[in-house]
Formats: structure tokens, C-alpha cells, sequence
């Protein structure tokens, strides 16, 4: 969404909730509008609502309101306001009583008052795990179950029933024969069938990932918890296969029992020699194969680079795609100096931000193949 469309719905919903209708064909002109005039005078943006969303003289008052609130706080409002995260309040004062002393400064006026409240929920969105405390990764953890992470699929060996397939269905053919006193009138077809891609995501939880670990690995227990083809594992000096201990749909029990399953929380990294494990075990015998490979890590490595390299390659080759989320990419100025990171990405697809559940949103995003594929 542009942020003349983020601007144009966050204040559509601000007029709708002061009691002024706004279709959406409105906005969309609204939208036009603003691409014409831009965003930057004050002046251009009111008068193009105004021509846009207001329709009748009477409105003009609750909508020079609205829009003084809204420039206010549009700075605000636009990084990404949905439905249920925006709240608007319009309290009317008419406390006018005529016992009244007037020992106020100014007068009662029934202009009409705006108040914007802002959930704590869209603050989370865009907050760093790394300051997260014990109730907002617990508030996160059912933000990051809402999350979907379901990559294109691909073409299944088992064949189901098709009005164009290629092939005949000489089973239902016989039976729908029988409806016609065995003249085979109506012919069935199959096709090959859809099925998800296996989802494979290995997470660090070395010391240097130890202020994001804590809040991805309730992310992998949410993937885990919420479809049937989710491999996990946790990357440290070695590699740890973790899919059985968070299949249980209780956060609290999934995380312990991850817990006493990994032995080396919080130690040095070796991605070169886990991978490396992975592939001969698992990857490319098959877990791999076709699969959406995510891995979560700020790239820091005290292998060797030429050994990491090779198994990525190794990786890549096998893989449907090799999705490779780094928290530390939001930092201004960052660049893949760390020798793992950079010996890494020539073989990574997407490399994608994963510091906030905004980032895990653009993560479902990019697996699904909607989002931007990026190096």
C-alpha cells in the first residue's frame, strides 16, 4: 500500500468514525487526488478531501474537525493502521447549564471533540524484539499465531478427480456407466493434485542471538503449532532437531520442552558445520527437496566461510527457496561485513528483516511469494 492509500484509508476511517459517510469510491478518488497534489502542503491535502469525501455543506464543520486531528497526528497514523487497531472517539460537550458561574477562562463550546486512541497492539507491531519484556512476547506470541506461512505449492505424484484432466478416471467412469445401463457416456478425468511445500526453518540461538532468539523461537512454535508441514531446528555448535518438542499447541509447554531438548542455548555458532549436518541428514535426502528454506540469524559465525558457502550452495541447489532473516538488517547503515553473512548471500533468494512481528508479516509475505525478493 502507497502512502497516499495508507493516508487516504486512515482518514476515511477517521470521518466515518465522526459520523460522515465515506465510500470507498470516494477514497479512490481521494487517492487519485492526492496523487495529483501530493502530500506535503496542508492545504492541497484538505482541499483534496474536501472536494473528494465531503458531500454535504452541513459536513464541512465535523470535517474541518476531523482533518485538523488528522494532520496532527498523520505522522502517526500512516506507518500501518488497520481496522482494529485505530479507535475513534467524537465526545460533544454540551454541559452548557445556565447556573453556570463561567469562572473558566474560555467559554463551553459544542464544537465537536476528537480523540484518537492508538492500540498497544500496532505499537508491538513495529516494536524491537530485543526490548521486548515477558507480557509483550506473550501478547506476541498470539499476534504470531494469526500468521500464515503457505509458499506456492507444487505438483503432487497422486492424481485427483478433474472435469479437464489429462487422464482418464476409468473408476468413476465405470461407475457413472452404470447410471446409463453400462454405456460409458460420461468419461472422468484426473490430474495431478496440489500440495503445500514443506516449510524448514532453522533458527540461531547462539549468544549474539540471544536478544531476538527468545521472541523467533515463539515465532518457529506458532509456524510449527500451525500447519503440518514444518520442519525446525535450532543452529548453535550443533545442530538440534526441535519439530516434536513445539507441536504442542500450549506456548508454555512447547518452549520448555524446546528448552531441555537444546543444550546449547546462548553458545558460539558453527552454521557452516550445522548445515552441513542438516544437508547429509536431512536436506538433501529429501526433508529439503522442493521445500521453503528460512533460516534466522544475524549471520555471525565461527566457522569457516569457505565450508558455509559450500553448503548453502549445497542448500540452494535442492530447495525451492532459501529465505535467510537477519535482525539486525533494520539497523541504519548495516551492510553483510560479519564473514558468515557474506559468504552466505550469493546463495540466499530473499534477505528479508526480522526484528518486529512487522518483519515476520513481511516474511509470510515473501514465502507466499507476494512480497519483494530481495538480496
Amino acid at each position: 500500500m502507497t502512502p497516499a492509500e495508507r493516508m487516504a484509508v486512515a482518514f476515511a476511517r477517521i470521518l466515518r468514525g465522526a459520523g460522515l459517510k465515506a465510500p470507498t469510491g470516494s477514497v479512490i478518488a481521494f487517492v487519485d487526488a492526492l496523487g495529483k497534489v501530493g502530500m506535503e502542503a496542508r492545504s492541497a491535502v484538505y482541499w483534496a478531501g474536501r472536494a473528494t469525501l465531503v458531500r454535504n455543506p452541513e459536513d464541512i464543520p465535523v470535517y474541518d474537525q476531523a482533518f485538523d486531528t488528522f494532520w496532527t497526528d498523520m505522522r502517526v497514523l500512516l506507518p500501518a493502521v488497520t481496522k482494529e487497531e485505530l479507535q475513534i472517539t467524537l465526545a460533544i460537550d454540551d454541559d452548557n447549564d445556565e447556573g453556570d458561574d463561567g469562572g473558566g477562562d474560555g467559554e463551553a463550546s459544542d464544537e465537536p471533540t476528537l480523540t484518537l486512541r492508538f492500540s498497544a497492539t500496532e505499537v508491538l507491531r513495529h516494536k524491537d524484539f530485543a526490548t521486548y519484556s515477558g507480557d509483550e512476547l506473550r501478547t506476541a506470541q498470539e499476534l504470531m499465531t494469526q500468521l500464515r506461512f503457505i509458499g506456492p505449492p507444487r505438483r503432487s505424484f497422486r492424481h485427483s478427480p478433474h472435469r479437464h484432466g489429462r487422464r482418464p478416471d476409468l473408476r468413476a467412469t465405470m461407475r457413472a456407466s452404470l447410471r446409463a445401463g453400462g454405456e460409458p457416456i460420461t468419461r472422468c478425468w484426473r490430474e495431478p493434485g496440489d500440495r503445500l511445500r514443506r516449510l524448514v526453518l532453522l533458527l540461531d540461538i547462539s549468544g549474539s542471538m540471544e536478544p531476538y532468539a527468545r521472541a523467533m523461537l515463539r515465532f518457529v512454535h506458532a509456524a510449527v503449532s500451525g500447519r503440518q508441514r514444518v520442519e525446525a531446528f535450532a543452529i548453535g555448535t550443533r545442530l538440534t532437531r526441535m519439530t516434536k518438542e513445539l507441536h504442542s499447541r500450549d506456548p508454555d509447554t512447547a518452549l520448555a520442552r524446546a528448552g531441555e531438548r537444546v543444550h546449547d542455548w546462548s553458545g558460539g555458532t558453527r552454521i557452516g558445520e550445522c548445515l552441513r549436518t542438516f544437508n547429509d541428514q536431512w536436506g538433501v535426502r529429501g526433508m529439503a527437496r522442493g521445500a521453503i528454506v528460512v533460516i534466522l540469524s544475524d549471520g555471525w559465525d565461527r566457522g569457516d566461510p569457505a565450508q558455509l558457502a559450500e553448503q548453502m550452495q549445497r542448500l540452494q541447489r535442492v530447495s525451492y527457496q532459501v529465505v535467510w532473516v537477519n535482525p539486525l538488517k533494520v539497523t541504519p547503515g548495516y551492510a553483510p561485513l560479519a564473514r558468515g553473512m557474506a559468504a552466505a548471500l550469493p546463495y540466499v533468494d530473499s534477505f528479508v528483516e526480522g526484528h518486529s512481528i512487522a518483519a515476520m508479516q513481511e516474511l509470510a509475505r515473501v514465502i507466499a511469494g507476494t512480497g519483494a525478493r530481495t538480496r
